[in-house]
C-alpha cells in the first residue's frame, strides 16, 4: 500500500511539472495546460509502467546485465573498427549495419551475463571473487560458570568459536564479587575466572565488548543473562545444566560446554588397547581402578597388585549405567610401566 501512495505522489509531481512546463514562456514547446498535464502524467505512468516490468530483477542481475551490456558494446565495436564492413559505400546502409551490430552484441551481452553464475565472472576476470561485506555479527555470551571453567578460553584459541563475545557487566561484577569472598573456594574460583576473563581480551582472534547495561528488576543472573541474549540475538556459553534448560524453555540459544566435550570424547570399544594408571583398589577382590583423562572410571581386572604403577590394558566391555559409563578392562602384560 505504501508504494502505491509513493506511485500516485510522483504522479501527481510529474504532472505539476508538465503543467508548468507548458506554462513557461521560455520553452515554448507546449502552450496548452491540459497538453502539459497529459504529457507529465504519461511520463509518470511509463515509469511506474517500468518499475512493474522491472521489480523482480534484483541489484545483482542489473548489475550483471549492464556488464553484459558493455560487454557486447566492446565486441561490437571491436568488430566495427576491424575495417570488415569499409567497402560498404551507402552511408544508409553502414548505418544500419553499425545500429544492428551494436543492438545485436549488447542484447547477446545482456542475456549471456544474466543467466551466468557469479562464478562465470572469474573466467573473464581471474582470481577476483566478490564477497558479501554485510554479514551478520555473531555475538555470543558466556556465564560465571563458563569463564571459570576455562576450556572456553582454550576453545577461542583454537579457533573453534569465532565472533564477538558481549561481556555484561553485571557478569565482572559477580566473579568480582566471587574474588572478594572471605570463603577461600569461592575466592579461588572468582579470581579463576578474572584470570581467564583476562585471557580472552588479550586474544587477538576474538572481539570483546562490554555490554553496561542491566536488568535492576530481575534478581537471578540467569535471567539477566537470558534476557541480553533474547535482545542482541547472542548465543549463551555454559556449564550450568539449570541455565541450559532455562534458555531453552525460552528459546534462547545455549550451549553447554560438558554437552560439546562428551561428544568430542573419543569412542572406546572393546578390543582397544591402551595404558593406564592405577590408582586405587576396586570393589571385587584383584580390581583396581584406574580413570580416563575426561574421568571416567576404568575397572581393570587383576590391577590390584598394579596399584600406583601405569600397565597395558585390553579393553573388555563398556557399560553404560545412570550415573555414565564403566569401562572393563583386563591387564594384558605382566611388567608395569612405572611412571617417572
Amino acid at each position: 500500500m505504501s508504494m502505491w501512495v509513493i506511485r500516485i505522489f510522483f504522479l501527481a509531481l510529474c504532472s505539476l511539472a508538465g503543467y508548468a512546463v507548458s506554462q513557461s514562456a521560455e520553452l515554448g514547446l507546449i502552450h496548452a495546460g491540459w497538453q502539459g498535464l497529459l504529457l507529465g502524467f504519461g511520463f509518470g505512468g511509463l515509469m511506474i509502467a517500468i518499475d512493474e516490468m522491472v521489480k523482480g530483477l534484483s541489484l545483482r542481475a542489473f548489475s550483471a546485465a549492464t556488464f553484459g551490456l558493455f560487454l557486447g558494446m566492446f565486441i561490437a565495436w571491436l568488430i566495427d573498427s576491424s575495417g570488415l564492413f569499409a567497402y560498404v559505400e551507402e552511408k544508409a546502409v553502414m548505418w544500419v549495419i553499425r545500429l544492428g551490430l551494436f543492438l545485436g552484441f549488447g542484447y547477446l551481452g545482456m542475456v549471456l551475463a544474466m543467466r551466468s553464475n557469479k562464478e562465470d565472472f572469474s573466467l573473464i576476470i581471474p582470481y577476483v571473487r566478490f564477497v558479501s561485506q554485510n554479514k551478520p555479527d555473531i555475538h555470543i555470551i558466556f556465564d560465571t560458570s563458563a569463564i571459570i571453567d576455562g576450556r572456553i578460553a582454550d576453545l577461542i584459541e583454537a579457533n573453534f568459536i569465532e565472533g564477538i563475545v558481549i561481556l555484561p557487566r553485571f557478569i565482572i561484577k559477580e566473579l568480582q564479587g566471587l574474588a572478594d569472598s572471605p570463603n577461600t573456594l569461592k575466592s579461588e574460583r572468582g579470581r579463576r575466572g578474572i584470570e581467564i576473563l583476562n585471557r580472552i581480551r588479550n586474544n587477538k582472534n576474538i572481539d570483546v565488548k562490554i555490554h553496561e547495561g542491566d536488568y535492576p528488576e530481575e534478581k537471578s543472573v540467569d535471567t539477566k543473562l537470558i534476557r541480553l541474549a533474547k535482545n542482541l540475538n547472542a548465543k549463551i556459553f555454559t556449564t550450568d545444566y539449570n541455565l541450559h534448560e532455562l534458555a531453552k524453555l525460552q528459546s534462547v540459544a545455549c550451549i553447554n560446554l560438558n554437552d560439546v566435550i562428551r561428544f568430542l570424547k573419543p569412542v572406546i570399544l572393546p578390543g582397544d588397547v591402551m595404558k593406564l594408571k592405577i590408582v586405587r583398589k576396586g570393589e571385587k577382590s584383584g580390581q583396581g581402578i584406574a580413570y580416563l583423562e575426561d574421568g571416567t572410571m576404568v575397572v581393570v581386572n587383576n590391577g590390584q597388585d598394579y596399584i600406583g604403577n601405569t600397565v597395558k590394558t585390553e579393553i573388555q566391555k563398556v557399560v553404560q549405567t545412570g550415573a555414565g559409563v564403566i569401562i572393563f578392562a583386563d591387564v594384558i602384560e605382566n611388567r608395569p610401566y612405572n611412571i617417572s
